[in-house]
């Protein structure tokens, strides 16, 4: 019950919140209503107390969110201040547009983490691959994949629609943009236990008993499940609400494009209505996660008979970090010397030449320089959000009881509302994107940190040490802390380049740094509009972020789990 209401209680202040968001913002909502509605009519001070006669503006805010909460208890959400239509057919016409989005870009991530996992299993956990392609794939950007999908293989070749939304061939290139670097990261968390379940005893005792190895692989995967089907809840909710800049680019009237328009144009009961909805998924799905948990290694919780799955991993080779280091100070080093904001009208959209090792911009001037340059500031924002995002997940995911509902709450906001939200109470500046990516990027690793902690809290080896009469800091600084840290240390530095992703869709979506800033998000922003006349314009920085993104994998798995002795 406590938990019921610590959760209706979050969701209440997030909904109260966006409704008090004109307030927040300190602007005129009718004329930002206005400006949504018809940008070439006049705002005089008539029109404008026209419009808040219409929707009862002058009335204040709270009271506006107690009369769209009263419609709500009856049902009705009330009508869009833009359109003037109804709010909960178009919010569940979008959520339904986005369930289907969801559900194939989910069986694409599936397939995709089975692939990634495929040498492990097939070894039975004695060989794992470095995770540089899968790494790769998890850095692209989703609107960078979106967008070459779209012109190559709907526009150029003609097999799939590009655009719009009439069917199940038109979900096949957007679920593939979503379906894919979400696959890689989830595929790689999965890797990471394998070997830890391949080596429990019971899989050893079935090995002995003639058990085949794929019977075995079924189970180990069975067994690493519930450790990350917290966070596959999450991916559910991000795959629905943070779809954002893919349903732009394909045209898709999803609940993530409604929500970011209704944000836009200060829209509240469509903004509150699509919050809401995206709330309700969240719970659902946090509920189905807990409960397939229980399903799959329920008793075993309850009785404290799980072993514990923590071996270190197979030695990689160094020399695949080190090198990846190598090539990423390389080409900052090559960079900085050169001007990044130096204009030549003459060089536009130049191939890669010697003078220009990247090529160069709309605008002529050179993409090694801001690459290397827009790397100072997207790598150091990135590392210090990661290690913020960390330490809050850790912390955080050690009270799962407090941070259960928080963390479903917070991945109920999309990145892009989260960045409308902190610009409106903190005002814009390059450190509101930064906020927003701190806000959110802390709950898969709370989600991942209290998966890991209630499994532990079941091993036989804790039992022993606490009828040994270990006390509560002991078990925390010997036992639960050195068993969950490491993989959630490795968990954040698989997300690293999922940071510097979001603060790119970010910038792709005009949230982000401003020209002429050289950061790689809005580098990739600028010169998305020339990726079929000039594709080194989009490959420069994508290339960086797919470097930085194999970096981080290969580095974390050098990083050895080592066995606990119970003493």
């Amino acid at each position: 019950m406590r938990t019921l209401l610590w959760r209706a209680a979050l969701a209440a202040a997030l909904v109260c919140g966006i409704g008090l968001l004109p307030l927040l913002t300190r602007t005129d909502p009718a004329l930002t209503v206005l400006k949504a509605r018809s940008q070439d009519r006049d705002p005089t001070p008539e029109v404008l107390a026209g419009i808040r006669a219409q929707l009862g503006l002058d009335a204040g805010p709270f009271h506006l969110f107690g009369e769209w909460a009263g419609g709500l208890a009856r049902g009705d959400a009330g009508r869009s201040w833009i359109s003037g239509g109804e709010v909960t057919p178009a919010v569940l016409s979008a959520l339904g547009a986005s369930l289907l989005l969801m559900t194939a870009a989910l069986a694409v991530a599936v397939c995709t983490a089975g692939a990634v996992c495929a040498r492990t299993l097939w070894t039975g956990g004695g060989r794992r691959s470095a995770g540089t392609g899968s790494a790769v794939l998890a850095a692209l950007p989703e609107f960078l994949t979106a967008s070459v999908l779209a012109t190559v293989v709907g526009v150029q070749l003609g097999w799939l629609p590009a655009l719009g939304w009439y069917g199940p061939r038109w979900t096949v290139l957007p679920a593939l943009a979503l379906g894919l670097p979400a696959g890689a990261v989830l595929g790689r968390l999965l890797d990471d236990l394998l070997p830890g379940a391949f080596a429990e005893p019971w899989a050893r005792a079935a090995a002995a008993r003639g058990v085949s190895a794929r019977r075995i692989a079924r189970q180990a995967v069975r067994r690493c499940v519930p450790g990350l089907l917290p966070n596959a809840g999450l991916f559910v909710v991000g795959l629905t609400g943070g779809a954002v800049a893919v349903e732009q680019i394909f045209d898709i009237p999803g609940l993530g494009r409604t929500t970011l328009q209704a944000a836009l144009a200060q829209d509240l009961p469509v903004l509150q209505a699509g919050t809401l909805a995206l709330l309700l998924l969240a719970t659902a799905a946090a509920f189905a996660c807990r409960l397939l948990v229980r399903l799959l290694i329920g008793p075993a919780l309850r009785d404290g008979a799980l072993p514990a799955p923590h071996r270190a991993p197979p030695a990689g080779r160094r020399t695949t970090p080190a090198a990846l280091a190598a090539a990423l100070l390389a080409l900052v080093a090559a960079g900085l010397p050169r001007d990044p904001l130096a204009l030549d009208t003459t060089e536009r959209l130049q191939p890669p030449s010697p003078g220009h090792p990247f090529g160069t911009d709309a605008l002529g001037r050179d993409l090694l320089a801001r690459v290397a340059h827009g790397a100072l500031d997207t790598l150091l924002l990135a590392l210090a959000i990661s290690a913020a995002a960390l330490l809050a997940g850790v912390l955080l995911g050690l009270l799962p009881r407090l941070s259960g509902p928080l963390v479903d709450t917070v991945n109920a906001v999309p990145p892009v509302l989260a960045a409308l939200l902190v610009t409106a109470v903190a005002g814009g500046g390059p450190l509101a994107p930064a906020v927003a990516v701190t806000a959110v990027a802390w709950a898969p690793l709370a989600a991942h940190t209290s998966a890991l902690l209630r499994q532990e809290r079941a091993t036989l080896h804790l039992t022993a040490t606490v009828a040994l009469g270990a006390g509560r800091r002991q078990l925390l600084r010997h036992e639960l802390l050195p068993a969950v840290l490491p993989p959630v240390v490795r968990h954040a530095l698989l997300r690293l380049p999922g940071v510097a992703l979001a603060l790119a869709s970010l910038g792709f979506l005009g949230l982000g740094a401003q020209p002429p800033s050289p950061e790689w998000g809005l580098l990739l922003a600028e010169n998305q509009p020339y990726a079929e006349r000039a594709p080194w314009a989009v490959l420069a920085p994508a290339a960086a972020l797919a470097l930085l993104g194999a970096l981080a994998v290969t580095a974390a798995a050098e990083r050895p789990l080592r066995r606990r002795k119970v003493t």
